[in-house]
């Protein structure tokens, strides 16, 4: 496909535009991992080579070139064994590692937006790790922060022919989208199995959906009728796409999906995001100043104002000049074998330290505004 294999376009600021984030998202045995694996194929064959990152700290082999991989970082099977875990507690606690370190993963996506087009993230099986545990939102909205991201959601076609199993993974991805508040979409995999038009016919069918669930007899169906209804309008938002993972299949209208989401992001959630750093930014700098204030009332009146004249003040000394105002060893001894009793060295002694003193706070007034203006 061209839009893929083409090289980044330049941004109206002339530098590369950044990557796209692919969040893959997916229940255990969807196919989401090989479903990574071929999506890196594909991205490789269109000469557009991804940059990939695996966010699974329990899988034993990963089946595709991962540039970034956690089991370089965290010890899966250590956390479980220091901190007396379960499996899932495990993948939770390595997760929570990692993230503090995310953003080093930043500094390397950005430095790869030059090679790469497209960042693949795979994440756990255990879906729900992911996506309602505190470091699964930390890295999510670092992404979406930063470069345009679009959540995947992998679903299992050929477990998706009941009704009611249907609706629970609808269910699910409605509660993903919620979540993430992203650009979503979402891939029917394993068509290869079974093909995927009849999830596509209740989605867009009402009735066709209620004659699927009249053949069900329990209680859950009536639960099941009542959702559909609520579901509606998320449906009609919704991108889906066929793909099968084995044989590569729908990957081009995959990419066709991708490139509208990443319009939707531009349009609607970057404007947001952009809106919430710039308030950030104000609030940060708000503290500063307060921290300021409550310096300056703290020191009184002494002078602070490093932007003003300083011609009638003391030559600023260095912190070793500073030092030797205190009176050296030398000193000391002198005023003990002085004969000029009749001098008050103590008068001597504070003429020196009131300039001394407010050289050094001109000093450190000087050092709090440059660290905190870079």
């Amino acid at each position: 496909m061209a839009a893929v294999a083409a090289d980044p376009e330049p941004q109206a600021s002339g530098g590369p535009r950044p990557p796209v984030c692919l969040l893959v998202l997916g229940m255990a045995g969807s196919g989401k991992t090989t479903f990574v694996q071929r999506l890196t194929g594909y991205l490789h064959s269109q000469g557009c080579p991804p940059y990939v990152i695996n966010l699974d700290p329990a899988v034993h082999e990963v089946p595709f070139p991962a540039n970034i991989d956690i089991r370089d970082t965290v010890k899966y099977k250590e956390v479980m064994k220091q901190y007396g875990l379960g499996p899932n507690g495990g993948i939770v606690t390595s997760l929570n590692l990692f993230a503090t370190r995310f953003d080093q993963v930043m500094k390397f996506i950005e430095k790869a937006q030059n090679m790469s087009k497209y960042v693949l993230i795979d994440t756990p099986g255990q879906i729900e790790v992911f996506t309602w545990s505190a470091s699964g939102t930390i890295i999510t909205e670092a992404l979406a922060s930063s470069f345009p991201t679009i959540v995947i959601y992998v679903m299992d076609t050929s477990r998706s022919i009941n009704p009611v199993t249907f609706m629970s993974n609808m269910l699910y991805a409605c509660s993903i989208l919620y979540k993430t508040k992203l650009p979503f979409i979402v891939v029917m995999n394993k068509t290869d199995i079974i093909d995927h038009s009849f999830a596509v016919e209740w989605m867009q069918d009402f009735e066709a959906f209620q004659d699927a669930l009249n053949q069900e007899t329990t209680y859950v169906s009536n639960l099941t009728r009542s959702m559909s209804l609520v579901l509606d309008e998320f449906y009609s938002s919704l991108r889906v796409v066929g793909v099968s993972a084995v044989l590569g299949t729908g990957l081009d209208e995959l990419f066709v999906q991708v490139a509208s989401a990443t319009e939707e992001y531009e349009r609607e959630y970057r404007p947001e995001y952009e809106r919430l750093k710039k308030s950030l930014a104000s609030a940060q700098s708000q503290q500063q100043k307060e921290q300021l204030e409550r310096l300056r009332k703290d020191m009184g009146s002494i002078a602070l104002d490093t932007g003003t004249a300083t011609g009638s003040l003391p030559p600023v000394l260095e912190p070793s000049d500073l030092i030797l105002t205190r009176g050296t060893l030398d000193e000391e001894d002198e005023e003990a074998d002085s004969d000029t009793e009749d001098i008050d060295h103590r008068v001597t002694e504070e003429s020196r330290e009131e300039p001394a003193f407010q050289n050094f706070m001109q000093e450190s007034m000087a050092q709090y505004w440059k660290r905190n203006n870079k």
